[in-house]
């Protein structure tokens, strides 16, 4: 009996070193053209081990990529109103041209009334309303880090989304709601499973296009893929494991993300990018 055939993997560890290249040239040209370097500042409310080690490296990254990274550590006991008043301090700092809440800040903070303390030209993680409106709609902003480097991928594999069945299982905020969008404005049929949903497994089979955001360990089941379909794990969790049974999964897909490797590398790629566009969008606005 011949072997099953295997999906053809979808490297987003080498498409992300090529964007923070190019990301890293731009930088630079900005730089000796303008005197200015673009600039992230990162804020972190309190020592939570993960977010300490994500931010470090995310502006680790920043000075790879020629991008100056200002960093605001704040106490895990720090109110909503003092948060907010230090991002709004960011916002309306002209040496400052994107702005990365890390998140999550801690059950006793109204996390959504930080991120709208962002102004929507600083908000080069898409965590904004007026961001989402912008992907929703097809107008200019920034997206979701994630959402943007999973459609990002998805152009580099040169996969086809008009009309296709997406389905993403998750709704989070920054992530699932807003790839959602991104795909039906690439004229997908999008449909959005979460934990209200019935019989997430048949909805799955469906899919031409799975986009796995819902935060359990191989959630989605080699089985339940249709075959030929198209899987972009964007779940990361204990071990390296994914939301998908990858190994499962890769059986059936004819494309489909790693995990390490596949979509992590790309957010910060794009949260890079955005951040050198949002610097040089300053310093020569669109129009004028």
């Amino acid at each position: 009996m011949s072997p099953a055939p295997t999906a053809r993997l979808m490297d987003g560890a080498g498409l992300a070193r090529r964007i923070v290249e190019r990301t890293a040239e731009r930088a630079a040209a900005l730089t000796r053209r303008t005197g200015t370097q673009p600039c992230l500042a990162t804020v972190l409310v309190g020592d939570d081990p993960a977010s300490v080690t994500y931010v470090r490296m995310k502006r680790a990254r920043c000075e790879k990529a020629g991008i100056r990274s200002r960093h605001i550590a704040l106490p895990a006991a720090t109110t909503t109103a003092e948060l907010v008043a230090a991002v709004d301090a960011l916002s309306q700092d002209p040496q400052v041209h994107g702005i990365l809440l890390q998140h999550p800040v801690g059950p006793h903070i109204d996390e959504r009334a930080a991120f709208e303390a962002i102004a929507p030209e600083k908000d080069v993680d898409g965590v904004t309303t007026a961001s989402f409106a912008a992907m929703s709609f097809g107008l200019p902003g920034f997206v979701s880090c994630t959402p943007g480097g999973i459609m990002r991928l998805l152009d580099h594999y040169d996969v086809d989304l008009a009309g296709r069945h997406a389905v993403v299982v998750g709704r989070s905020a920054i992530l699932g709601r807003p790839v959602g969008m991104l795909l039906l404005g690439r004229d997908a049929t999008v449909t959005y499973c979460h934990s209200r949903t019935r019989d997430v497994t048949a909805v799955v089979r469906q899919a031409d296009v799975v986009v796995a955001a819902v935060g359990r360990p191989r959630f989605i089941r080699g089985e339940d893929v249709k075959p030929g379909a198209v899987v972009v794990d964007a779940g990361y969790n204990p071990g390296n494991i994914g939301d998908v049974d990858f190994e499962a999964a890769r059986t059936r897909a004819s494309l489909i993300t790693p995990v390490p490797g596949g979509v992590g590398p790309m957010t910060i790629a794009v949260l890079l990018d955005q951040t050198v566009e949002a610097a040089a969008r300053g310093i020569h606005p669109p129009g004028v």
